[in-house]
């Protein structure tokens, strides 16, 4: 009888709740440890109780690895080669991908643009909005050129009529905008919420893997960049893109950052204009300025955006202050960085007239340099403002630059120069040491800050230079050579 009492109190004993993510516990806590919530956590009923699973049936029969086949793992190109490459060759069927990005950076055009080009005979494409109206999305597919027979779209905040429509078009590619403003009617909370992101993705994912279709989820970003909703979202689909760029150049560009197919260093280039958004190809024309004359405070990079390679423009100004704290300002670069630069320059560079001057640095076409391979051409560009002397012409600058003075290696030097020289540049500056070289481009092997400035036609400071650049003309695939004067610099 005792036992039996014991039996029925802890069948009803109450159990608690979170209220935004549906985390379960049979004691009441202040803050959900699952969420992070404060004050979500209420009663709703009885404890759960303890089961356990029997095995069952198998749906599947387990073979051999070998014997499975892949060719359903096949990718299919999207028709837009930008989002190809990142995403590894095209969408495979049943994968899940979700692309976050910053509130009015363009996802909606390029998602919009990708459904009308996979939309074919074979494969239809379905497009649900739950964050405009259908006739909206209409005046953006007519400015934009997205229209096609094979393309529906469907305005829609409701899971159920979602996973209807999915039963009356039958798409092979199915692009929902986004994630955060569909609800499911069985599931407590607002749409967005925890809970409600969590049931939505995963009714989504089953759908995807159960027909074989390829799924677009468009995420939303939280103030601190980070993708909203639960943690559990990012595993529970095969691909994370993220959509970056200045609202205010037209430069995109989309990060994998998880990728189940394919490699996670690949970057895809976009241009935002009037008629929609187009893959660039050749981006690094956005980051330079074609001028018939050097001009002082320039200097040229090569940066790496995962495994490809961008030449950009790095410029610097100084002015006379007319404040006691002069200004450090910058856009497109580091401020610690810059500011770096600047004591090694004073300390190591023998250049005092920084100090007391006001920095102004930036870079070209949006673009945002955070490797340390920019810290030669910042330091060139910042030496060549404060002596107003312009560096020479087709001249790249590469190496991270050390509080010592000295001229690190950086990855991927071969693959900077080569895209240097593709660009029709003839010399560059790197740390020693830089591999093969492609054929026709001069290179000057510095190993400290004070070689570098040597490059400058008028030195910025009186006492003569501590050691000179070596400069080696290696053909591609032949033997180093180094000239007889080290004062050579490029034309």
């Amino acid at each position: 009888m005792a036992a039996r009492t014991s039996r029925s109190s802890a069948k009803d004993r109450p159990s608690y709740r979170c209220t935004e993510c549906g985390w379960t516990t049979a004691k009441w806590l202040g803050r959900c440890p699952e969420c992070q919530a404060w004050g979500t956590v209420e009663e709703f009923g009885g404890a759960p109780a303890v089961r356990t699973t029997a095995p069952g049936r198998v749906t599947t029969a387990a073979v051999p690895i070998a014997q499975v086949d892949g060719r359903q793992a096949t990718a299919r190109g999207t028709g837009v080669p930008e989002l190809d490459r990142v995403l590894g060759g095209g969408l495979v069927p049943g994968a899940v991908v979700l692309l976050a990005g910053e509130p009015g950076v363009g996802k909606s055009t390029l998602l919009l643009d990708v459904a009308a080009k996979a939309a074919t005979d074979e494969h239809r494409t379905l497009y649900v909005t739950g964050e405009e109206s259908a006739s909206q999305v209409r005046l953006r597919a007519d400015r934009i050129g997205a229209l096609s027979d094979h393309l529906y779209l469907a305005a829609e905040t409701d899971l159920s009529a979602v996973l209807g429509h999915l039963d009356s078009v039958k798409p092979s590619l199915l692009i929902l905008d986004s994630v955060q403003t569909v609800a499911s009617p069985e599931i407590d909370g607002a749409p967005g919420g925890m809970a409600q992101v969590r049931e939505v993705a995963g009714a989504l994912i089953r759908a995807s893997k159960e027909r074989g279709m390829a799924t677009l989820l468009v995420g939303h970003v939280t103030k601190d960049g980070a993708i909203a909703g639960p943690r559990l979202l990012e595993h529970l689909v095969d691909v994370v893109l993220h959509f970056e760029g200045d609202r205010h150049a037209r430069l995109r560009l989309v990060r994998g950052v998880k990728n189940r197919y394919g490699a996670t260093d690949e970057v895809g280039c976009f241009e935002l204009h009037d008629e929609g958004i187009t893959g660039l190809a050749d981006p690094s024309g956005l980051f330079l300025t074609r001028r018939a004359e050097p001009v002082p405070g320039t200097c040229l990079t090569v940066t790496l955006e995962g495994r490809r390679p961008l030449v950009a423009e790095v410029q610097a100004l100084t002015v006379d202050s007319q404040i006691p704290s002069p200004r450090r300002t910058t856009s497109g670069l580091e401020t610690s960085r810059v500011s770096m630069m600047l004591a090694v320059l004073e300390q190591r560079g023998r250049i005092s007239a920084l100090g007391k001057r006001d920095i102004y640095s930036a870079t070209v076409g949006g673009v945002k340099l955070s490797e340390p391979a920019a810290d030669l051409a910042v330091a060139l560009a910042l030496a060549s403002a404060a002596s107003d002397t312009p560096l020479p012409k087709n001249l790249v600058a590469i190496g991270e630059v050390g509080l010592a003075g000295e001229v690190r290696r950086v990855t991927g030097v071969q693959r900077r120069l080569a895209e240097a020289a593709r660009l029709g540049f003839t010399h560059a500056l790197v740390p020693a040491d830089p591999g093969k070289v492609p054929s026709g481009m001069k290179v000057l092997e510095v190993s400290d800050i004070g070689e570098a400035l040597r490059v400058l036609p008028k030195r910025p400071r009186r006492e003569p230079a501590r050691g000179a650049g070596k400069e080696t003309g290696r053909e591609s695939g032949g033997e180093t050579g180094r000239e007889a004067s080290p004062r050579t610099t490029p034309e």
